[in-house]
């Protein structure tokens, strides 16, 4: 892949003398001029006065960017973004992105320029425990730690506090471009990280060194979200069903013929109808388990979604060990669920969900939950378990894990 000349052509030459991992990425990204020093897609781009600085100075800062490039950070803040709608602050995502890449590239010996935030350093002002820079880039990937700092508004607030007395910027732009029509897949990526890092090891410089221990470069491939989506549209999607109340039409034209014919009639053939009634989501809510407000409201969201699209009928059903809150969620009522307050503490037993549950006749019933109680009697109606950590599949249902309990 060729690149014009431009202000980083000088430090991208110095790249493959420190760190040949890092020069075998930046063949593959797109290096152009430009009004800011920033990662787009595989394009990067770097401001006025870039040439300028120091050699060191300029080989860490493309270093910085064409890590952003091969660990796809700018499709997945935008991916992000999608999941968590209004909730997004690309603020959080940029402190979690450029710690995991400056903390590799500082474990691999570059200088970088001032202000660069650090992974240990924002797990600390999070909260969040680490057992070494290591440990902490094997645990973390910038999707997760991204989740983990909008989950609690107290959290995240003091982070955008902390990045905003360091002087952070985000140098990230969400999305994708692909000028040339040659952009790679994430498998593409990973697979060119991977063989790049092996060169690095064989050198023995750079972040070579590391070995391939970036939990970044393998991060969840499916939001937990989509696979909830999908379950809840495979059950709430209207279908025809066959109906002995109508004839099917191939038995209705054979009939004709029979009796223009004269000859006998055809064995009566069902036909197929969709519902008389509207499709119903119930969501249990288990007051007493460790769901956090951020997948909560990301949970209610998908929910809401889904059954605007569908048509669905919605309802709500907050318990521990009975049914504290029914309340149906009409198209203005989603709002102010959010609000709702629910009560907290408690056992947990599922009889009276399953009760109520089956009187509202659900096409589908979601519970939110920990599964630590007793399951009652297989019901006649799909289930869905949202549980916050993986755990062996229950006896009946469907398993979603919402992972969040470890931040």
């Amino acid at each position: 892949m060729t690149n014009a000349p431009c202000r980083a052509t000088r430090a991208l030459a110095h790249l493959g003398e420190v760190d040949p991992a890092l020069a075998v990425l930046s063949l593959w990204c797109r290096h152009r001029d430009g009004d800011e020093t920033r990662t787009f897609g595989e394009v990067i781009s770097y401001a006025p006065g870039f040439d300028t600085l120091g050699l060191a100075e300029q080989v860490g800062t493309v270093a910085h960017h064409v890590l952003h490039v091969a660990l796809r950070h700018s499709a997945r803040v935008a991916a992000l973004a999608e999941r968590l709608g209004p909730e997004f602050d690309a603020t959080l995502y940029g402190l979690a992105a450029d710690g995991i890449v400056n903390e590799t590239l500082t474990l691999a010996g570059h200088a970088l320029p001032r202000p660069a935030v650090l992974l240990t350093e924002v797990l600390v002002q999070a909260g969040l425990p680490f057992e070494s820079a290591i440990a902490a880039l094997t645990d973390w990937d910038a999707d997760r730690l991204a989740l983990a700092l909008h989950a609690d508004p107290a959290r995240a607030r003091r982070l955008r506090d902390w990045g905003r007395a360091r002087g952070f910027v985000p140098d990230l732009a969400a999305g994708e471009t692909d000028p040339d029509g040659q952009a790679q897949t994430a498998a593409d990526w990973r697979n060119q990280m991977l063989r790049a890092l092996e060169s690095g090891r064989k050198a023995g410089t750079g972040i070579g060194r590391l070995g391939a221990v970036l939990a970044d470069l393998s991060p969840g491939a499916v939001p937990w979200e989509v696979h909830l989506r999908g379950l809840l549209a495979q059950a709430l999607t209207d279908r025809p069903r066959v109906s002995w109340r109508r004839p099917a039409r191939a038995w209705i034209a054979r009939h004709a013929e029979a009796e223009r014919s004269g000859i006998s009639t055809p064995a009566f053939e069902p036909g197929r109808a969709r519902l008389d009634h509207r499709p119903r989501l119930v969501i249990g809510l288990d007051t007493s388990s460790s769901i956090d407000g951020l997948t909560l409201r990301m949970l209610i969201a998908e929910a809401e979604s889904i059954t605007r699209r569908t048509g669905a009928e919605a309802h709500l059903l907050a318990f521990d060990t009975t049914v504290s809150l029914h309340q149906r969620l009409d198209p203005q009522g989603w709002g102010a669920l959010r609000e709702v307050p629910l009560r907290q503490g408690g056992g947990t037993d599922y009889g009276e969900l399953f009760a109520k549950a089956e009187r509202i006749a659900p096409s589908v019933l979601v519970v939110l939950t920990d599964l630590d109680a007793r399951l009652p009697t297989a019901p006649g109606f799909p289930v869905i378990w949202a549980v916050p950590e993986t755990i062996p599949p229950p006896a009946f249902g469907r398993l979603v894990t919402l992972p969040g309990r470890s931040w």
